[in-house]
This record gives C-alpha cells, sequence and structure tokens, in this order.
C-alpha cells in the first residue's frame, strides 16, 4: 500500500520520469509485502501493537539515515503541533488498517484505500486554500461511487467494519498528507518521517501497554523484514518523486492492486470478486482522469502563462 501523496506537486522535468516510475513500481512492491508482514502479525497481535512495532523496527534504520544525510539537526526545527497531530493520524491509520486486515483480503483493502487521494483534493480546499475545478470534484463524487460498489450495495454482503476502518485509514492518511505538504512548508521534510515513525513506536506502545502481548522468537524475521520493506518503500517514493513528474509517476500507485491480487492467490488462495474489480475500476478512473486533468492544465500554464481555475 503506497504511501505517498499523489497529488505533490510536479515540478520534476520530464526526463526523469521513466527512472521515477521504476522507482513507484519498487516502492509499491515493497509497500505490498510490508502489507503482507502487517496482516501476519496481525493475526498473532492487537493491531495497536503492530503499529507500534513498525515504528520501533523503523527507528533505527531511519535515525541512519539521517545520519548519512547528516540532517539530524534539522528534525529538530520544525511547528510542534502539525508534527503532533500527524503522530496522531499516523497512529490510527496504521492501526486501522492493521485491524482491516484480519478479516479483508488485500485486494479489497487496496481498493477502498485508494479513495485516499481524492480526499486529498478535498482536504486540500480548507487546509491549504486550494481552489480545485468542478472537473476534480467530479472525480471524488465518481470514485465515492466506486467505494459504494466495493463496499456491496447488496443486503447482508456489506464489508462493515472492516471496510470502514480501510476508509478511516484513507481518511487519516489524506488529512495526514496534507498536513504534511503543509508542513514542509517551513519544516525539512526528513522530519515527517522521522516523527511520525517517533509517534507509531511511542504512542503505539502507550495505547497497546494494557494488553501487550510479548514478541514471540519465532516472529522476529517477520520483524526485520517488516523494517526493511517499510525502509526500502519509502526511499523508492522518495526517489521516484524527486525526478519525474507527479503527474506521470502517480498513476503507477494503483499497481498496488495487482500485487494484492497476486499476494492474495498465492499466499491465502483467495480471489477478489466482481464487486470488488468493478469498484477498483471506478475508484481508478476517477483518480486517473484527475490526473490526467491536472496534468493537462498544468501544460496550459506553461505554454500561455495562465493558471487554471
Amino acid at each position: 500500500m503506497n504511501r505517498s501523496a499523489s497529488t505533490a506537486p510536479g515540478a520534476a522535468p520530464s526526463h526523469g520520469n521513466a527512472r521515477s516510475i521504476a522507482a513507484m513500481l519498487v516502492a509499491v512492491a515493497f509497500f505490498a509485502l510490508m502489507d503482507v508482514v502487517l496482516k501476519l502479525l496481525g493475526q498473532h497481535y492487537p493491531a495497536v501493537q503492530v503499529a507500534a512495532l513498525r515504528g520501533w523496527t523503523a527507528l533505527p534504520l531511519v535515525l541512519a539515515y539521517l545520519a548519512a544525510r547528516r540532517s539530524w539537526a534539522r528534525v529538530w526545527r520544525v511547528r510542534w503541533p502539525l508534527h503532533a497531530l500527524r503522530g496522531v493520524l499516523a497512529v490510527v491509520m496504521l492501526t486501522s488498517f492493521t485491524w482491516s486486515l484480519q478479516t479483508l483480503p488485500l485486494a479489497n483493502a487496496y481498493t477502498l484505500f485508494f479513495v485516499a487521494p481524492l480526499l486529498i483534493t478535498l482536504l486540500a480546499i480548507p487546509l491549504l486554500g486550494e481552489r480545485v475545478p468542478r472537473a476534480h470534484l467530479g472525480s471524488v463524487v465518481a470514485g465515492l461511487v466506486g467505494v459504494v460498489i466495493a463496499l456491496r450495495p447488496v443486503p447482508g454482503a456489506f464489508l462493515g467494519w472492516a471496510g470502514l476502518a480501510v476508509l478511516l485509514s484513507a481518511a487519516c492518511y489524506a488529512a495526514s498528507a496534507v498536513l504534511g505538504r503543509l508542513a514542509c512548508r517551513t519544516d525539512a521534510p526528513d522530519s515527517l518521517v522521522w516523527w511520525s515513525m517517533v509517534a507509531l513506536a511511542v504512542g503505539g506502545t502507550a495505547l497497546a501497554w494494557p494488553h501487550w502481548q510479548p514478541v514471540q522468537a519465532q516472529h522476529a524475521g517477520w520483524l526485520v523484514a517488516l523494517a526493511v520493506t517499510g525502509f526500502v518503500a519509502q526511499l523508492a517514493i522518495t526517489e521516484a518523486f524527486r525526478h519525474g513528474q507527479a503527474s506521470a509517476v502517480a498513476p503507477f500507485e494503483y499497481s498496488a492492486l495487482l500485487w494484492g491480487v497476486a499476494l492474495d492467490a498465492l499466499l491465502w488462495r483467495v480471489w477478489p470478486d466482481g464487486y470488488t474489480l468493478l469498484g477498483a475500476a471506478v475508484i481508478v478512473a476517477a483518480g486517473l482522469y484527475l490526473l490526467r486533468h491536472e496534468r493537462l492544465h498544468a501544460q496550459r500554464e506553461v505554454h500561455t502563462g495562465t493558471p487554471h481555475p
């Protein structure tokens, strides 16, 4: 599951697109593998404890990364209220997503989580003061229709609490992404990753402590995999948006659905049904239309010098 902000500005030159698309595909693959580990751990530990373990396993690698970049000092010069709020959102996001994976296949969870880029568009209006064209709002409405389809619009087949947990996770992710864009106006980007992991580790542990389960020795390999897959995915997603145009790179986030279907079939012998695939098609189409609309208007701005409304 991709954890990037799909609506990040795409100012990078187009000649880096091929490299960035490759990085995006790598990032999506490693996020999918990380989600497999989350699903496996969620079968043995409370969801909030899994969120805490995600934070603790990531911290040493992130710390080494900051030391290599010599950016340790910059992570302290931040707007603390924004990072505190993003920390709370990170804990809720990962806890609810991990909890949903206890009962949902990956493909179903990914389908619902794809609504996040559309929610980012909505949240950018009040939080960033952006003007959103009517075409964008139309994409959001279409995406929400896709969510309703994926949630089973027939009696007795509604996905229930697990599906709603994914939507809560997507909403928290969208809010965190928009707040991250707001924070990056003054704070170093590395600070966002560091303090999110600190929040997961400390905040998740505090919430999970009353029901904390001793970590079993046979799960040590899973914890190493959790750290490595998450770290590689984060590096790859950063590389993807550093060199290429966001409007060209972001559509490849939807390759997560292919990974979800493949991993569900390989590991759990589960295949998505027609409602899930139809809902996914509507949501992905809405997201791709939004990205295409933004890209066309961005090109028009370059050629005419006039921003679109």
